[in-house]
């Protein structure tokens, strides 16, 4: 592993443009895959050590790791903070969809999902627990509708295989715009929004007690990309609106509404203890296993790096 390239996967949205300039002009030494159908399918690639790193949702990371049944070690630790800002998440359904007006006509439909774990998934529990339609006898949608990526989400609720799906804001803003999806609602994660991972192998690939070389060279690119694009709005707003599915109004729009992490590197433990409560109280996480949130959260860090380095 150590000799040879280092593998990235990310979500090829707007939130990747600090990682496009690290690699344009910090010589970012990796191979960036993307994963448009997002976090859930990141979990899978990196535990088939298919990539060695991550940058996607807090929630879905969380909930990948907090799981009673997942195997071995987990296959990964969650490493590094990328965006610091809440994500909101809106509510979408199909543009002739008159039977559905509000959030409160979504309980006992169809939820899609891009993938089981996905953050997709976990915030329908998460607006379920806010909507308190949460039951220990029932759940609260009647299905959860895999998708895999937002096109076919979006085809799904015009056809009426799902109902309605939670993606974010801005990335379903251009859709709102030409009529083909609706929006009903939204709902912001409780918590700072992105998350880096690494693989346990890439973890132990380095010396023991000492930091992965290639890890520690990830955060140093990453962090002068983040530079780069705080000091170079105008690039960047050219680099979404023309390589990415935004316009640039959109893009001026949502810099306004995020802070990426200025320094990538470590995670604040609170953070995740927050997630967990969070994930346990909506029912995608189990409480009462005898597993403090705490233990379960430092069980989630790579050793050190979130008492080094706090958000």
């Amino acid at each position: 592993m150590t000799n040879s390239q280092i593998r990235i996967g990310f979500v090829p949205e707007h939130f990747s443009t600090p990682l496009h300039f690290a690699q344009k002009y910090f010589h970012l030494d990796a191979k960036l895959i993307p994963f448009p159908s997002g976090t859930g399918h990141m979990i899978t690639a990196i535990r088939a050590k298919e990539i060695d790193i991550g940058i996607g949702l807090t929630e879905a990371w969380v909930a990948g790791l907090g799981k009673e049944d997942i195997p071995g070690d987990g296959g990964y630790r969650i490493v590094g903070t990328y965006v610091e800002t809440p994500l909101c998440w809106a509510i979408s359904t199909g543009s002739e969809r008159a039977d559905i007006t509000s959030v409160d006509s979504l309980k006992d439909s169809k939820i899609g999902v891009s993938r089981l774990g996905s953050g997709s998934q976990v915030m329908g529990y998460v607006l379920a627990d806010q909507q308190g339609w949460l039951s220990p006898s029932s759940a609260p949608y009647s299905d959860f509708v895999v998708l895999q990526n937002f096109t076919n989400l979006r085809n799904a609720v015009n056809a009426g295989t799902a109902d309605f799906f939670m993606w974010e804001h801005f990335t379903s803003k251009r859709y709102y715009d030409s009529g083909e999806i609706r929006r009903i609602g939204e709902i912001y994660t409780p918590w700072s929004s992105w998350k880096i991972v690494a693989s346990t192998a890439l973890l132990n690939a380095g010396e023991k007690g000492k930091p992965c070389p290639q890890l520690m060279d990830v955060f140093k690119k990453l962090d002068q990309g983040v530079q780069y694009f705080e000091t170079h709005k105008d690039e960047a707003v050219e680099y979404i609106s023309t390589q990415l599915d935004y316009s640039a109004e959109d893009a001026r729009e949502w810099l306004k509404t995020v802070r990426f992490a200025s320094k990538t590197e470590g995670v604040n433990i609170e953070v995740i203890i927050k997630c967990i409560y969070i994930l346990q109280k909506a029912g995608v996480l189990k409480e009462g296993d005898g597993v403090a949130a705490e233990v379960k959260a430092e069980g989630m860090l790579a050793n050190g790096l979130a008492a080094q380095f706090p958000e």
